[in-house]
């Protein structure tokens, strides 16, 4: 079947590519463009699978843009008829927080009865957003850190890597009195530098390129549908705007508890399947053997 036979090369692509680009009028729009993470040398072996597994990729963009998907039907159809244990997810989501997007993905999570977590961006913390970050809190959801200004941290000396990370670090403890547990980088970019002065254990995720306007809510929950599987980190955006993320959540979350998976923070994923985290990975499956996936 299609989806199983390249599954793992666009796993790998949106993962490499998380956080590139964000809906127009979010505070990374300044920073979308081409892969930041051909900005050094010591960055290349990031970008370099893209690479090569690029016209893999395509074609599953394709396939989903025509709409010819029989062979995801039977693929979820089978996957639901075996779903007998039940299976553990995380719902992650980037670049917020803000008063409007950030509190319509939480109206959802109440809906489904759900968490997720949050990973922010530190110079979007103000008074208003941090009351969506406080009710997030609040539901049980967990607040991670994404940066303060949404850079590229191989493209930061070391001293600028902690201050980005320790500027939301604090921000995060003023509203909810935690300190947060994990860091996705923006761009998924990182080299030894940045692991050496950061903390905490780096995250990534499976994703559906959803901070692009052509990605409608539908080809987003059927990119999310194919690619999950235990383990998984879901990475989707909450930027101002991003309303056909928020409209896709009403079929990947029914349809992933559908097929038996509970929606968990990624502190529980860990815990949940016994796994401690090694601070040189970048996890999208907290089974993951290799760095990336």
């Amino acid at each position: 079947m299609i989806i199983k036979t390249i599954l793992a090369a666009f796993t790998a692509v949106t993962m490499l590519s998380a956080c590139t680009g964000a809906p127009s009028g979010s505070s990374a729009d300044s920073t979308q463009g081409a892969e930041s993470t051909a900005g050094t040398a010591d960055s290349a072996s990031v970008s370099s699978p893209i690479e090569k597994i690029t016209s893999e990729v395509e074609k599953l963009t394709e396939e989903i843009t025509a709409g010819t998907s029989d062979s995801t039907k039977n693929d979820t159809a089978e996957e639901t008829e075996m779903s007998q244990d039940v299976k553990y997810i995380a719902l992650t989501f980037d670049d917020g927080p803000n008063a409007t997007t950030t509190n319509d993905v939480i109206d959802k999570l109440e809906k489904y009865d759900i968490v997720a977590s949050f990973f922010l961006i530190g110079n979007n913390i103000n008074d208003e957003s941090a009351k969506a970050v406080k009710r997030a809190y609040d539901l049980g959801c967990e607040i991670n850190n994404h940066s303060r200004t949404h850079s590229n941290m191989t493209e930061l000396s070391a001293e600028d890597i902690r201050a980005e990370f320790e500027y939301t670090d604090e921000k995060v403890y003023e509203i909810t009195g935690e300190h947060t547990k994990f860091f996705r980088p923006p761009y998924i970019s990182v080299h030894q530098i940045v692991f050496d002065n950061i903390d905490v254990p780096f995250i990534a995720g499976i994703g559906a390129n959803d901070w692009e306007d052509r990605v409608t809510a539908e080809m987003r929950a059927k990119m999310i549908l194919k690619q999950a599987k235990d383990g998984d980190i879901i990475l989707l955006h909450d930027a101002e705007g991003n309303s056909m993320t928020v409209e896709a959540l009403d079929t990947i979350i029914p349809e992933l508890q559908k097929q038996g998976y509970k929606f968990v923070t990624v502190t529980e994923l860990f815990k949940i399947k016994g796994i401690e985290p090694d601070m040189e990975k970048v996890y999208t499956n907290v089974l993951q053997k290799n760095m990336y996936n």
